[in-house]
């Protein structure tokens, strides 16, 4: 027969990938236009369809704020919710994704403000409705922009259909929640110390308020006891404290029965204010020292005093004469908050400005009375920091007007300074100071908040509701009922809820929902089922706008206008809004359910959305409206350190997407332990753009391979070994993946994936079958059965990483099945319990141990240069352990080590064989094949004893010319 070799092109004879799939992603380029063609083909709708008679699958998205362009926050948080979503739709459920954004409150009011000061014109001024028509609109605006965003990161779900809380059905709900609280006496009205900002202007809510570190002016004052103990007469109680400005407000003294206290004689004093020789002071003995210090003084102590006589005492104010307000008696409480950590042991009590000094005056109001001490709490700062008449001698009645505690720029006022002077004056101050130390601050303006006694609505958190149950204690039993990821955030809740004091409900603002309700002069709120329903009715049809029109009033009492009942202006907490969401979208939507399986958020939502939604829920329907709760942490930059435009360490999402593409974004977020704070920088960045290369290259290959599949299916039981170990390997990672996806625990899943796509396939299976899949014969059951592997890996592997990387899924989805409309259509493969196979995987845990000890070998040849390729070497390897060499049995060592050929040896172990210690009994010394007599094959590039033994053929060997003969004879050469 005559060689032809010499004419073919063995290259074009070879099962070579070909593939339309690049290896440069170019992210940035196809990811929009991919958004666009899911936009036009409503994948969302046809998810629906496709889902239709499921059973529902709901995460309730958690609003964000309509204010702004998205940051790195919204966009972990939206990639790690779409994820959720997309891994329960494709694993047989309805999960209905329902995006919603919060648009009331004080940001959008401050941008309205801002613009209106802009062009010279007062707020005050504007008719309230068209001011909130500017707000509307504002918050539309931005709602739009935000959509296009979280769109563009890879997001599925009902954007055409969001929820609002500006809904004019949202809005209706909201006061329908509210007059349920009403309704069942839950709601009332309140004086209490409340969170204030001076330049907001409005109430504030815990989770409104975040902590900056402060500069205080701090003061020892002296209190001289008024009566209660002969032995204490003409001594001085000492308190001290950081709220300088609060004295005027002072009712009571606390001290503790748990701290030792002593009576002091001045005996020496440097400063001509403040202590002199002679005087009596009462401190904490394990403070004295310190306060001694403060005030450069030098104390003696005469004697203890017991807690006794402590409560016997009855103070004066030290402001007491002047103003003509103070002349009132000062009682000593103990309290449990008091400690002698810091200060004197002794607390000043001012229930009009803090919420402890308030409960401790509360608590012993019963015993006050008898005692014929006046409880009645005053008012001593208005809304805009000023001091009011209850504060006299610094209010209206000051020479020069009253005094401020904090201006409208949240600087410090004058009240302190006029405070600390009058106490100099009087010869009531001890000692004065400043200390740095966390203090609250709106988290909208930055800006630091008072607490002040004013008239708000709140909802009783430990009223009895009527079975036997209070809000406190219904919310205590739905945090026990839920579970928690991570674990940890329930007793967070926990302790917030059991802690908490009642919930301050009004704001002083115009944009948001209003307390719809009518009270008289003493708190009293209506209670009539039809004012109700005209209520309701209206914010469905007109919007909340309704309760601020010309003649509202008369419209919604109807017959009862003409009796006591006043309007309610104010405003809900935005929270209660958000808290509301479960209500208007649960439960009035159909393609959601109430209650939902997951909320999911930032773990500051523990004081925010989940702690709102769920007292919400709680005081109107008993339960959480949630079965799980989800928290991510806050992202820091590669440091560690708070992203800040100042430090220029922020990481801007849409600039991430259009340098990388959003896939790299959500790579980044599942490859993070997101239940923490997380980092994000350029290395980072780089980091995930490397493996997404690898794990891109991978899927390439596998796309390349199959461009030859025709479809055949090999039985498990004719399957070669290893095909069949790559089977079962998918079985234990089918496992893994549902379970992660349950857990939530998405870096478990693409750490496992990432590495059986690195490190089992690419650099193990597909590098030991290249040569069968590109060489064999087209009958070769063993290429056939590679082929039916490869099919099955990339099915697995591209649904499994479809919720988190959707872009690059879809493309290799359809450029692999180019009829079918969207990967994201797709249901999880079912995984053949048959592939499951422990006894194979061990003995090839095994095989893989020998094999080790061969490619060390070999790298190690090849860093000397005696070797280029695998191919050129024949190993020789000494086998001295049993177990290890009967798992080889009918395994080709050679062909997994990717060797020409490999000779098993039993005899002895050369002094320079290489081994690994971590492998006894194997020991390998690598020749070269040419030097046993094998020649290369011009087509496969193996070397072997055959070469020529086809005369057609005459360069190849006899495997190579038996696949040359076949393809010939189908017209393929």
């Amino acid at each position: 027969m005559t060689d032809t070799s010499a004419k073919i092109d063995y290259s074009k004879t070879l099962y070579l990938p070909q593939t339309e799939f690049p290896m440069r992603a170019g992210l940035p380029e196809k990811e929009p236009v991919t958004v666009a063609r899911w936009q036009k083909m409503d994948l969302y709708k046809r998810l629906r369809a496709s889902a239709a008679g499921r059973e529902k699958y709901v995460l309730h998205d958690g609003p964000p704020y309509a204010n702004g362009n998205i940051h790195i926050g919204h966009a972990l948080n939206k990639i790690l919710k779409d994820v959720i979503t997309r891994s329960f739709q494709m694993r047989g459920y309805d999960s209905n994704y329902v995006p919603g954004w919060d648009c009331h409150g004080l940001p959008i009011e401050w941008k309205i403000e801002e613009k209106y000061r802009a062009a010279g014109k007062n707020k005050d001024e504007v008719e309230i409705n068209e001011f909130r028509k500017e707000c509307r609109e504002f918050a539309a605006g931005w709602i739009k922009v935000q959509g296009e965003e979280f769109q563009r990161l890879g997001v599925i779900g009902d954007f055409d259909n969001p929820y609002t809380t500006m809904n004019f059905h949202a809005e209706a709900r909201i006061a329908g929640e509210l007059l349920k609280f009403a309704m069942s006496g839950q709601l009332y009205r309140g004086s209490k110390p409340v969170m204030w900002s001076v330049v907001e202007r409005t109430a504030l809510a815990e989770a409104e308020v975040e902590y900056q570190d402060y500069e205080s002016d701090t003061i020892w004052v002296k209190f001289p006891v008024a009566s209660g103990s002969d032995a204490l007469a003409g001594a001085h109680v000492v308190i001290w404290t950081t709220t300088p400005w609060t004295i005027p407000g002072n009712r009571a003294v606390n001290y503790s029965p748990r701290v030792g206290y002593g009576v002091y004689e001045v005996t020496a004093a440097e400063n001509d204010f403040g202590p002199q020789p002679g005087e009596k002071l009462i401190f904490a003995e394990a403070l004295a020292e310190e306060a001694a210090t403060k005030a450069k003084v030098t104390l003696n102590l005469l004697r203890s005093v017991p807690g006794e006589e402590l409560g016997s005492l009855t103070l004066s104010h030290p402001f007491e004469g002047f103003g003509g307000g103070y002349e009132f008696a000062v009682p000593m409480l103990a309290g449990d908050h008091v400690t002698d950590d810091a200060g004197t042991g002794f607390v000043h009590t001012s229930p009009s400005h803090g919420r402890e000094d308030f409960d401790a005056w509360m608590d012993a109001v019963a015993e006050l009375e008898k005692r014929g001490i006046d409880t009645q709490l005053p008012f001593p700062v208005d809304d805009a920091g000023y001091y009011t008449k209850d504060a006299p001698g610094f209010g209206p009645d000051r020479e020069g007007g009253p005094a401020r505690v904090i201006d409208d720029h949240g600087k410090k006022g004058d009240a302190n300074k006029a405070v600390i002077d009058e106490l100099i004056k009087r010869g009531a101050l001890f000692a004065r100071g400043r200390l740095k130390h966390s203090y609250p601050h709106s988290w909208r303006s930055k800006k630091p908040i008072i607490f002040r006694n004013t008239p708000q609505w709140f909802v009783y958190m430990d009223k009895q509701l009527g079975d036997g149950t209070t809000l406190r204690s219904r919310a205590l039993q739905a945090i026990d009922d839920t579970r928690f990821v991570p674990e940890a955030g329930q007793t967070r809740l926990r302790a917030m809820i059991a802690e908490r004091p009642d919930w301050v409900l009004s704001r002083q603002r115009a944009w948001g929902v209003p307390i719809a309700i009518f009270a008289d002069a003493d708190g009293n709120v209506l209670k009539d089922e039809a004012v109700n329903a005209r209520i309701v009715e209206a914010f469905e049809k007109e919007g909340a706008d309704a309760w601020f029109a010309e003649g509202a009033r008369e419209r919604f009492l109807g017959s009862r206008a003409n009796e006591a009942w006043k309007q309610v202006m104010d405003i809900l907490d935005v929270w209660f809004d958000s808290g509301s969401t479960h209500a208007f979208t649960l439960e009035d939507r159909p393609d959601l359910k109430w209650p939902a399986d997951v909320y999911l958020e930032g773990s500051d939502q523990h004081r925010g959305w989940f702690h709102s939604s769920l007292l919400e829920s709680c005081g109107t329907r008993g339960r959480a409206p949630y079965k799980a709760v989800v928290t991510h942490g806050f992202t820091m930059d590669e440091e560690g350190r708070k992203m800040s435009k100042s430090l220029g360490n922020t990481v801007v999402p849409q600039d991430v997407m259009k340098q990388s593409g959003a896939d790299i974004l959500r790579l980044w977020v599942m490859t993070t332990d997101y239940w923490e704070d997380q980092r994000l920088g350029k290395n980072v960045l780089q980091t995930n753009i490397d493996a997404y290369r690898k794990l891109r290259n991978t899927i390439r290959w596998m796309l390349g391979t199959l461009a030859h599949d025709e479809g055949e299916e090999i039985a498990l039981a004719d399957m070669p070994e290893l095909e069949r170990l790559m089977l079962h390997r998918l079985s234990e990672l089918d496992a893994l993946v549902r379970k992660g996806y349950d857990d939530f625990e998405f870096k478990r899943i693409t750490r496992a994936l990432i590495d059986f796509m690195v490190v089992e396939l690419s650099a193990f299976y597909f590098d030991i079958r290249k040569d069968v899949l590109y060489c064999d014969a087209p009958s070769s059951v063993r290429r056939k059965a590679a082929v039916h592997v490869v099919r099955e890996l990339f099915n697995c592997l591209v649904k499994w990483l479809a919720p988190m990387l959707p872009f690059t899924t879809e493309e290799a989805w359809l450029e692999r099945n180019p009829q079918s409309e969207s990967v994201h259509l797709e249901q999880f493969p079912e995984v053949p319990a048959a592939w499951r196979d422990e006894a194979l995987a061990e003995k090839w845990r095994k095989v893989r141990q020998v094999r080790s000890v061969v490619t060390g070998a070999l790298e190690l040849e090849r860093a000397k240069k005696t070797i280029g390729s695998s191919l050129e070497a024949v190993p020789v390897v000494y086998m001295t352990d049993a177990v290890l060499e009967d798992a080889l049995d009918g395994i080709d060592l050679a062909e997994i080590s990717i060797t020409s050929d490999l000779v098993i040896s039993h005899g002895d172990v050369p002094a320079d064989a290489f081994a690994l210690r971590e492998v006894p009994g194997v020991a390998v010394v690598v020749e070269k094949a040419d030097g046993r007599g094998l020649v290369k094959c011009a087509r496969s590039w193996r070397y072997t004893g055959d070469v020529g033994s086809d005369a057609a053929f005459a360069d190849v060997s006899a495997r190579d010319a038996a696949a040359l003969h076949e393809l010939q004879a189908l017209g393929r050469l």
